[in-house]
């Protein structure tokens, strides 16, 4: 780091700390005048100090090792070791010298996963959905991580494009990215993050940076349902947890995944922690949007042989328990029943059992198939195009499946328990055990085949009270923003 490097991001941190100082001098008379700021050593300063002069988020501690050299030996001795240390070794040597900008005032919203990624899982679509609301109304600061996870960074105009619309995956940063500091700013996470590095800085900004943290929480699988989840996840939802526990907000995405998130906050107390303030903000119950050359599309590509359409909607993990659909179809042709079935989403972990059966089912003559490239279009005529739908899900933070459905007015069989019971109160569902692929059957046989039982279902859907994005993303908004 040479020297002119130096006095640039010591010249940040004064006018960060005192807008109103001196910037002038050299190195020895901003190092006394950063100094009068540390008489008290403050961690929301230390950990500021620590941000700009390393051009890297520090860790819990480093922040609690700065306190204890600064009382040690003195804050102008200290920040002069700080700023003269070198950067951190990444995977492929040195990280080149980045520049360094102090933000206030601002809010700041971390999509870095949905900024590069391609997917469109539930989390993207209420990212997406929510942050795209947001930007119409307030101003945003986009942030992602740097290759390292080390500090934040503005999103390239690829990456932010892709945050709100899912336009460009897999966009990168555009060259050595500026690193970008909160302070006295707004943080927020409206997606999961799991990764290491990253928990590690995000709880450690949540604890000691002063900005004010909030949080979607979607849920609490990893630990309620472990069992259902792929090896690792367990131990990098605890990294999540572990930085969540020093957030000020979580806005859960229904009232079982509040019920989950307390029943986790209370654990925190045999480790002297409160934890955040947690309340449930319903997500929407979005019915899209199709074209009728659109919707004649998804019939064509979801409907065999002209027989009703069974539709289930989700990635093929275990939890997802589209085993326990395939098992509940075949006991229902076997019965008589005529119709055809249709998996629409992706794969993923823990999924080779259902694509085996699958194939075994197809083999067999079983109109059933699944298709994973799904576009709106699809996704939209598919529910409208559908007898029902089947959500048998063993845990879901929400089910947007689920509300979707019913959202178009289309009956959904579905879990008599948590969120999907939760979402299922205002009619247009048939419940069951997800459990037992009889009462499956049974409820699929009840909603499907049954005219008018059917028809009672889309009545009640029909007279559903539904909200949109704009007011999931308003009722967010607000509750992070409110005195508490």
């Amino acid at each position: 780091m040479s020297n002119q490097t130096t006095i640039d991001r010591l010249r940040v941190l004064l006018a960060a700390l005192d807008p109103s100082t001196d910037l002038t001098g050299d190195e020895a008379a901003l190092l006394g005048r950063l100094a009068t700021h540390f008489v008290v050593p403050a961690t929301d300063n230390m950990w500021l100090a620590l941000a700009v002069l390393h051009a890297e988020f520090p860790t819990h501690d480093q922040v609690v090792d700065g306190i204890r050299r600064i009382r040690l030996d003195g804050a102008a001795s200290v920040l002069k070791q700080v700023a003269h240390s070198p950067v951190r070794r990444g995977l492929f040597g040195l990280h080149p010298v980045r520049p360094v900008r102090v933000v206030t005032g601002a809010t700041f919203v971390d999509v870095h996963h949905t900024a590069r990624t391609g997917l469109a899982t539930g989390i993207q679509r209420v990212v997406r959905k929510t942050i795209e609301q947001w930007s119409q109304s307030h101003d945003l600061l986009l942030v992602g991580w740097g290759s390292a996870f080390g500090a934040l960074r503005e999103l390239s105009e690829q990456e932010r494009a892709n945050a709100l619309y899912g336009t460009h995956p897999n966009a990168e940063s555009e060259g050595v990215a500026e690193v970008t500091v909160p302070w006295r700013s707004t943080y927020i996470l409206p997606e999961l993050a799991v990764e290491a590095e990253r928990t590690a800085r995000i709880s450690a900004l949540a604890e000691f940076s002063g900005n004010a943290s909030y949080v979607i929480g979607f849920d609490c699988v990893p630990l309620t349902s472990a069992e259902t989840t792929g090896l690792g996840m367990g131990g990098a939802f605890a990294k999540n947890l572990a930085a969540v526990a020093r957030f000020d907000k979580v806005a859960t995405i229904s009232g079982a995944a509040a019920l989950e998130y307390r029943g986790w906050r209370r654990m925190l107390a045999g480790a002297g922690l409160t934890g955040p303030e947690i309340e449930p903000v319903l997500l929407p119950a979005d019915a899209g949007t199709v074209t009728a050359a659109e919707l004649e599309s998804a019939k064509e590509s979801l409907v065999m042989d002209e027989l009703p359409l069974l539709l289930c909607v989700g990635s093929h993990e275990p939890r997802k328990n589209h085993l326990a659909v395939l098992s509940a179809a075949e006991l229902l042709w076997r019965e008589g029943h005529e119709f055809c079935l249709s998996f629409v989403g992706g794969n993923s972990w823990g999924g080779q059992a259902f694509t085996t059966q699958l194939e075994q089912m197809q083999e067999r003559g079983r109109p059933v198939q699944t298709i994973s490239a799904i576009s709106d279009a699809l996704l939209w005529g598919g529910y409208r195009a559908a007898a029902c739908t089947a959500f048998p899900s063993l845990n879901e933070g929400f089910g947007l499946p689920v509300a979707e459905s019913l959202a178009v007015g289309t009956p959904v069989v579905t879990s008599d328990f948590g969120s999907m019971k939760e979402i299922c109160e205002q009619g247009g569902a048939v419940l069951v055990d997800p459990r037992d692929d009889a009462a499956l059957a049974a409820g699929i046989a009840l909603a499907m085949f049954d005219p008018e039982v059917n028809q009672r279902l889309r009545d009640e859907a029909a007279r559903r009270e539904n909200k949109d994005w704009n007011d999931y993303a308003t009722e967010v908004w607000e509750y992070f923003h409110k005195s508490s």
